[in-house]
């Protein structure tokens, strides 16, 4: 068993944090790998990446959005709760090292995924600049934890109710111009880490993008995160979950994440927690498609 040791709720209660007692992965975990967990003997088993490792508390941490049945479950887990079932670490650590400066770009829950890796970059003498970005204030989560391992820490809401009303792609061009970069990471919706990695292609900065949302089953049998990099077909739980991003095959991966697009929006209906709108990074993509 393994047990909760903290919990916090951040954005309203539907983005919830849990620091899980779990000492052996947290011995030999390192930044982008992730875990399966399962509540109960009748829960799925999901995949999270590991927000934080604590080898020397035998701990990890993970944050996961409320959006179906299984993570509803989770957030029913309360501190001194187990949960049944961690297997870990899986998936290829981030590979990363001295590059000089480094943009960071975060959005939604790819920042639980961002901040270890903007810390090891921070650890290994890089300049960190991170932007972060959600559609307001309430759902912009790990800012303080963000700030503290990024030199310059640039924030933006869609409704401008935290920082610049902007995408992070805006604040990204921004940056690029102002700074001599040695590498982008982009973790978040897929539509953000395209529209990321159509900014950086052309200037050749390498780009790493972290395709966890596409996994499942995490070991590499079912398939289902079979994703096109450089024309070849890759599993992203085995293979990654992190890529070049200016090798994904973006518009295969988003039509195959759209065929799923109804049980979904009954999932969120279910639990209460479909929100009526429509995402501007999505509207910045349709934009750009029709000119």
């Amino acid at each position: 068993m393994y047990r909760i040791v903290r919990r916090r709720e951040m954005a309203g209660g539907n983005i919830i944090l849990n620091e899980i007692e779990a000492p052996k992965i947290a011995r030999v975990a390192q930044p982008g790998q992730f875990v399966m967990l399962r509540a109960n003997e009748i829960g799925e088993r999901i995949p999270m990446t590991m927000a934080e490792i604590n080898p020397e508390k035998g701990t990890i941490t993970i944050i996961f959005h409320v959006v179906g049945r299984s993570t509803a479950l989770f957030k029913t887990l309360q501190v001194g709760d187990s949960y049944l079932n961690v297997a870990g670490p899986l998936g290829q650590p981030t590979k990363v090292g001295k590059v000089g400066t480094a943009i960071c770009v975060g959005g939604g829950t790819g920042l639980a995924v961002l901040y270890p890796i903007a810390r090891k970059l921070k650890h290994l003498g890089n300049r960190v600049v991170s932007i972060i970005g959600a559609r307001n204030k309430e759902l912009v989560i790990l800012k303080e934890e963000m700030a503290s391992v990024s030199d310059e820490l640039l924030i933006c809401t869609d409704d401008g109710s935290l920082g610049r009303k902007a995408l992070v792609t805006e604040l990204l061009e921004e940056a690029l111009q102002k700074e001599t970069t040695g590498l982008v990471v982009a973790i978040g919706p897929v539509i953000m880490m395209k529209l990321v990695s159509d900014i950086t292609r052309p200037r050749q900065i390498k780009t790493i993008v972290s395709l966890n949302p596409i996994m499942i089953d995490g070991t590499g049998m079912c398939g289902s995160c079979r994703v096109e990099v450089g024309g070849t077909t890759r599993l992203a739980c085995v293979d990654g979950p992190e890529f070049d991003g200016h090798q994904v095959n973006y518009e295969l991966l988003m039509a195959r994440l759209r065929a799923f697009q109804e049980e979904e929006r009954e999932a969120l209906q279910v639990h209460g927690e479909e929100e009526m709108h429509k995402c501007r990074m999505k509207q910045e993509l349709e934009k750009r498609e029709t000119e």
